[in-house]
């Protein structure tokens, strides 16, 4: 099975189409606002607007409100929602768009307790857990804690890089993997190189 790849805390159009032009399957919007890579709503429209045919857009939420997510959905025409906070199931599954729950994982979480409320998310991304950051801190985690039997597609995020993405398929063999910090020049500041380089690994790695 292809490992699927998203290129997540696109800010520009510019990093949005390298994505797609080197085989992104999704680029990751973030519409929290505390984020670096936070991106206000006319140019998430933008950036929507120019990528490409075939590649997900998917808005990153943390406890956000049901209006918040609607404006999203309206003014962006996003393809996926990702809720990264502590968000219910009755809330995810509230709008008219599919969703895929996060997870931070950490020694002494029940992650399948955690997310099994969350039957009808597409997948369950796991993310490495900061005490202050909801994501995109750069940081690793065990990847032995990642469970065998997840009844839902997993997403492995947290940490990953050019150098360790092949070794993390290897021993999780995820769905699909999810990088931010990994590829940039900058915070929020994609490096097209990188992402070719990921990218590639994730294809030498699959084949």
């Amino acid at each position: 099975m292809r490992t699927r790849v998203k290129i997540c805390g696109i800010t520009r159009p510019e990093d949005a189409a390298a994505a797609a032009a080197h085989g992104a399957d999704a680029i990751g919007l973030v519409f929290y606002r505390p984020s670096p890579r936070y991106v206000p709503l006319e140019r998430a429209g933008q950036i929507a607007s120019a990528t490409p045919p075939f590649v997900a857009t998917v808005a990153v939420f943390v406890n956000p409100t049901r209006e918040e997510v609607d404006s999203v959905i309206r003014e962006c025409g996003v393809t996926l929602l990702q809720f990264h906070g502590d968000e219910p199931p009755d809330f995810c599954e509230g709008f008219s768009r599919p969703y895929i729950k996060a997870a931070r994982i950490r020694p002494g979480l029940d992650l399948l307790k955690y997310l099994s409320p969350h039957k009808a998310a597409r997948a369950w991304m796991l993310d490495a857990f900061h005490e202050d950051l909801w994501g995109g801190t750069g940081g690793a985690f065990d990847w032995g804690l990642v469970p065998r039997d997840a009844a839902r597609p997993v997403i492995l995020s947290g940490g990953l890089t050019e150098g360790n993405v092949a070794d993390a398929i290897r021993r999780v063999r995820p769905y699909a993997v999810d990088v931010s910090t990994g590829v940039e020049a900058a915070k929020g500041i994609k490096d097209a190189a990188k992402i070719a380089a990921f990218i590639g690994a994730v294809k030498r790695e699959d084949n």
